[in-house]
């Protein structure tokens, strides 16, 4: 195999994609402290930046290592769903996947040796970036192996949406504002529907293989019904925080991404119908719909503030 060849393999192993989530809501977190009065601290956000995106990556590899044989069965992959096809006979040794993961454990355990050196402000700091990597952790490594509970699904939403954001808040504020939660809330939702999206193609595999996801459990009747259900909750959620203090530029801006939530909607009740699933249309539309409404919010607060 080529240099390059294992260079593009481990790209891919990387899923370089979800980390924009990880960067979005953690830009979301910092302009909300912004927003409340507190100066932003380069150093605290390239290190707090730093700690995230060595976790998100040790998540990623971790679950490509646990689930490489389920994902090697899985006929339906996309390019997010389905696992990212880079390890097996003829990719990247599944070794690889566990190396990476342990460096970048190493790596998060340096970021935060240097944050606490900075005087990282404050215990509901500490507090959220442990939750952080116990969440991150656990969603594939045993004994606990979340993504394979029925729980991952909502730990990982909590995650990513409330604790990332909260985290660096804390980061320039020492605790966390009922504003971050206003404004977390519908991000929590979206992101639990945009999982249940990516878990739909892999359905039939995941049950043929006893992996137990949310969807698998539920049934994919009842988890698509739950998928609009997030997505309907979100925008209820956007609705009581513009009437309880988001700001205007905020909630006016999140506005923009509700065609886009009536779309996944309407795919996954195409799907209930019968109808040939366009999958990689609702997958990306899942991620898009999570992405666009984080980024309306974070550019909401950068003009208000």
């Amino acid at each position: 195999m080529s240099a390059w060849r294992r260079v593009w393999l481990f790209v891919r192993l990387s899923r370089p994609l979800f980390l924009v989530g990880g960067l979005l809501v953690f830009a979301l977190g910092a302009a909300i402290a912004r927003y409340n009065g507190h100066v932003l601290q380069p150093r605290l956000l390239l290190l707090g930046q730093g700690v995230i995106t060595a976790l998100q990556l040790m998540t990623h590899y971790l679950n490509e290592y646990e689930d490489a044989e389920i994902d090697s069965a899985n006929n339906e992959r996309t390019w997010l769903t389905g696992g990212s096809g880079a390890l097996g006979a003829d990719g990247l040794p599944r070794r690889t996947a566990l190396n990476a993961a342990l460096i970048c454990l190493a790596l998060a355990a340096v970021f935060t040796s240097l944050l606490a050196l900075e005087g990282m402000p404050g215990a509901s700091s500490w507090l959220t970036l442990a939750l952080i990597f116990l969440g991150a952790y656990f969603y594939s490594a045993p004994p606990l192996r979340l993504a394979r509970s029925g729980y991952g699904e909502v730990t990982t939403s909590l995650v990513v949406a409330a604790l990332v954001p909260a985290f660096a808040e804390s980061l320039h504020s020492g605790s966390v504002s009922w504003l971050l939660v206003l404004s977390t809330a519908p991000l929590v939702a979206l992101h639990f529907a945009m999982i249940l999206s990516f878990e739909t193609p892999d359905y039939e595999s995941d049950s043929r293989l006893g992996k137990r996801t949310l969807m698998v459990r539920l049934g994919w009747r009842a988890a698509m019904r739950l998928h609009d259900a997030a997505i309907g909750f979100a925008v209820a959620s956007m609705l009581f925080a513009a009437l309880n203090g988001l700001p205007q530029r905020v909630a006016g801006g999140a506005v923009i991404a509700l065609p886009l939530a009536v779309a996944q909607v309407w795919q996954m009740h195409r799907l209930r119908q019968g109808f040939r699933p366009q999958w990689r249309s609702l997958t990306a539309g899942g991620m898009a719909l999570f992405a666009l409404t984080a980024y309306l919010e974070l550019i909401g607060y950068v003009l208000a503030g």
